[in-house]
């Protein structure tokens, strides 16, 4: 076949089919351009965000490496009670910041007047001074204007349509019982960590990324705690003084099931700036608490082999000591023996028993109960006492005897007058909730024949005494008065008094101490114009125990009592 032939054997291609191929490859190579462009986008987009984060990293402000703990832990650990009621934990909360670049470069950062926001402020917050937040707001510069606002309060800004308020929501540190136990709890500062109470204490273990999801629990009972409170107040109130204390103490482990301090602060309020009554009366103020001692004194002498026989009679007169002459409030007789003295709080007596005893053996029972240190407990607030330093004298001696020449804390008696009623073994006071196996074996430092005689005297004294206020029905209270003078620039101060009630209960089986001070109550009408502990500190320790037993498992029973048929017939007699 000729090549002519051959061509013209070949069919042609229509005209129309050519153009639809060339359609259909100029649309391809559209599709991939476009996709292309797409894919440039997205990596100029990568690549802006890689520069971006690098920036941020160079300057010292990449992103954290969040850990699963961090992402579902709270930044700090909870506190509860030893019944697993919170006391202090992590909270979401919301906060108003102030970002005068939130609206860009347009030259004012709010769209009213800093005067009319900070007017629409007010209005939110009454308490703000309205002068200076016009005056932040114009100031142009960045950063908190509170750092708790309520949910209802957000939306109420939101309202403002000001794009610079922000309501950033972030995680608080928040108290839900609110003032309850406030001094034993403290309060945190933000970026400074906790301050003052068991949040300063705790603060590596409320931290820890390994610890801080297992709530620590403090030996408080917070319904005990709930009830001091409301108690102390009452007494407080009633007589016009300036403060009080209390403390409620296990006498066989030493847990503090409560203790208050009064005027209390807020510690969901308190900030950078601190607050205001954040002093702790139970661990850090120190007293002379007067015939609260003289039971100690007593004991240590009955220790010693220096009292005998309780029904020998002493020396009630007037006892001349160097320069001075120690006497009782009023005459009591020629002579008294010792449950008489203790019942009736008689100094001259007391004086005499510890001269006797000699100023080497109580200043070494002193020492022994912890009188001569800061008290025994986790909290960073601890005060000094004011102890007699060297040899004392005679005189230091006696009238040491009955209170006065050494000052200590509340917590310092509470733990000296478990030691005296639970068998004669001192334990440290703590505020962790212990485990039975873990409880510290103590020391001793009385007898145990010495304890089984001073719980006798010190239900007599509730019976019989000055602590007579303090007996509550059916819960067999034993316990001492102590009204002091404050000390002075060049003596005491007589119109300034510190009165004090130290108790036990039940005393036939002791379980648990309180001690209550009043400081500087005022002759009223609800003290029967009285200063005294046996009007003021003994009548809140009468209405607390009822109130705290049943929670604490003690049930009232008045067919029980620690035996005194020994013992009584001496006081009667008198």
């Amino acid at each position: 076949m000729s090549a002519l032939a051959a061509a013209a054997a070949v069919p042609s291609i229509p005209a129309g089919r050519i153009q639809r191929v060339n359609l259909r490859a100029r649309l391809l190579w559209t599709a991939r351009v476009r996709v292309l462009w797409v894919v440039a986008g997205f990596a100029l987009v990568a690549l802006t965000a890689l520069v971006r984060i690098a920036s941020l990293a160079l300057a010292g402000q990449g992103p954290e490496r969040t850990s699963l703990e961090d992402a579902l832990l709270p930044p700090r650990g909870e506190i509860t009670d030893r019944h697993g009621v919170p006391l202090a934990r992590a909270f979401p909360a919301y906060a108003l910041w102030f970002d005068p670049k939130a609206m860009g470069d347009t030259g004012s950062p709010l769209v009213r007047s800093p005067r009319e926001v900070a007017r629409a402020l007010k209005a939110i917050f009454p308490d703000i001074d309205e002068a200076r937040m016009a005056q932040r707001l114009a100031s142009g510069r960045p950063g908190y204007l509170r750092r708790r606002i309520l949910p209802e309060e957000a939306n109420k800004v939101f309202a403002l349509g000001e794009i610079a308020l922000e309501i950033p929501r972030e995680t608080d540190r928040h108290y839900p019982q609110g003032t309850l136990a406030a001094h034993v709890l403290g309060y945190v500062v933000e970026g400074e960590g906790g301050k003052v109470g068991m949040e300063e204490v705790l603060e590596r273990r409320l931290t820890h990324p390994d610890l801080r999801g297992e709530p620590v629990s403090l030996s408080l009972d917070v319904r005990v705690q709930g009830a001091l409170e409301d108690e102390l107040r009452r007494g407080m109130l009633a007589t016009n003084a300036i403060g009080a204390a209390g403390v409620v103490l296990d006498v066989q482990t030493g847990e503090v099931m409560a203790m208050a301090s009064l005027p209390e602060f807020d510690p969901n309020v308190a900030g950078a700036s601190g607050a205001t009554n954040v002093f702790n009366r139970v661990t850090n103020g120190v007293y002379e608490l007067g015939s609260t001692f003289k039971p100690l004194t007593v004991a240590a002498a009955m220790d010693a082999g220096v009292v005998r026989d309780l029904g020998q009679p002493w020396n009630a007169a007037p006892v001349p000591v160097g320069r001075r002459t120690i006497k009782d409030s009023h005459p009591m007789g020629p002579s008294l023996n010792v449950p008489q003295a203790l019942v009736h709080s008689s100094n001259t007596v007391t004086a005499r028993i510890a001269d006797a005893l000699g100023p080497e053996r109580m200043r070494r029972a002193m020492i022994d109960l912890g009188m001569d240190r800061r008290p025994f407990i986790e909290l960073p607030a601890r005060g000094r006492p004011i102890f007699p330093r060297g040899p004392w004298s005679r005189v230091t001696n006696m009238t040491v005897g009955f209170g006065h020449g050494l000052a200590v804390s509340p917590l310092h008696l509470a733990s000296a007058y478990a030691a005296m009623v639970n068998g004669g073994i001192w334990r440290p006071a703590t505020l962790m909730k212990l485990d039975p196996a873990k409880v510290p074996r103590g020391r001793r430092v009385f007898k145990e024949s010495t304890s089984s005689r001073m719980r006798q005297m010190l239900r007599m004294i509730s019976l019989y005494g000055t602590g007579r206020n303090a007996d509550a029905k059916g819960y067999r209270v034993g316990g001492k008065t102590g009204s002091a003078e404050k000390a002075s620039a060049g003596g005491y101060n007589k119109t300034a008094l510190v009165s004090s009630f130290a108790a036990a209960f039940p005393m036939d089986a002791p379980r648990y101490v309180v001690v209550v001070v009043i400081d500087e109550p005022k002759a009223t009408l609800a003290s029967s114009f009285q200063r005294t502990a046996a009007f003021t500190a003994a009548p809140v320790v009468g209405r607390l125990v009822p109130r705290i037993g049943p929670m604490l498992g003690v049930q009232p029973d008045e067919s029980r009592d620690v035996d005194i048929s020994d013992l009584a017939y001496l006081v009667e007699k008198h």
